[in-house]
């Protein structure tokens, strides 16, 4: 489904196979391990328990088939329930619970319209506990489910939504450069260029300020993300723009 496909935004999506993929693979099976281990330590510790969800979601980017993909979201699933179970109110453990289901919905070929509507419900949760999670996580996720799924009655999609969560996480989170990022994606796709044009103008202005706070080898794979995602907006921005007589023959 390609809500899923968009949904699970990786940082990983835009790496060449080899080596610079390699790198970040090998970084997510030591993260995994050393997650592993803290959380078989001590497997009421909450924040513990999240982060291994978080760990398995992150391994899965690179799993290499669907069993392997799906044996890692339903380990991540596992101790994100868990955890829920113990702390109902942790807002990160909603959070990676859903995104664990977007893994396990990618495996599937029937039955990922039930888990997106699971999916949506945690994200509305996370978003209840703490909206400004992971920088406006939750209404980031919300946007793109929205914006994605098909619509009523099959599934939860519903364009006018998209738009509120992916402005919301804006408001909520504005040096973030994923969320201005998503925002206008959206509002190409759904022919409102001229909103998209005037974010798109603030993702630039913004672009070396937040290179600066959001550094180190956790935010290396988001920024190589950014870049390339930056450039196709902007090209497919350039094209909405252009009027068709201005534009070279096919």
């Amino acid at each position: 489904m390609s809500v899923l496909m968009a949904l699970l935004v990786s940082p990983f999506n835009h790496l060449s196979a080899a080596p610079e993929k390699s790198v970040f693979r090998t970084r997510a099976h030591e993260n995994y391990r050393v997650a592993e281990a803290a959380y078989q330590l001590n497997p009421t510790n909450i924040t513990q328990a999240w982060q291994f969800g978080r760990a398995c979601f992150d391994l899965a980017e690179f799993a290499e088939n669907d069993p392997i993909r799906r044996d890692l979201a339903e380990r991540g699933i596992g101790v994100c329930r868990a955890a829920i179970q113990l702390d109902p109110s942790n807002a990160a453990a909603n959070l990676c619970l859903a995104m664990n289901l977007g893994q396990l919905a990618r495996t599937k070929s029937l039955g990922a319209l039930k888990i997106v509507r699971e999916m949506e419900s945690l994200f509305q949760k996370a978003r209840t506990l703490d909206e400004r999670i992971d920088f406006g996580g939750p209404d980031r996720c919300l946007g793109l489910l929205y914006l994605e799924a098909p619509g009523w009655p099959a599934s939860v999609g519903n364009r006018k939504k998209a738009l509120f969560h992916l402005r919301r996480a804006v408001e909520l989170s504005p040096n973030y450069p994923g969320n201005r990022l998503e925002l206008i994606s959206a509002l190409i796709q759904l022919r409102q260029p001229s909103e998209a044009s005037r974010e798109l103008s603030t993702v630039r202005s913004l672009w070396s300020s937040a290179q600066s706070d959001l550094q180190g080898i956790t935010w290396e794979g988001k920024w190589i993300n950014w870049e390339v995602e930056r450039r196709k907006l902007e090209a497919q921005l350039s094209r909405e723009l252009t009027p068709a007589s201005a534009q070279p023959e096919k």
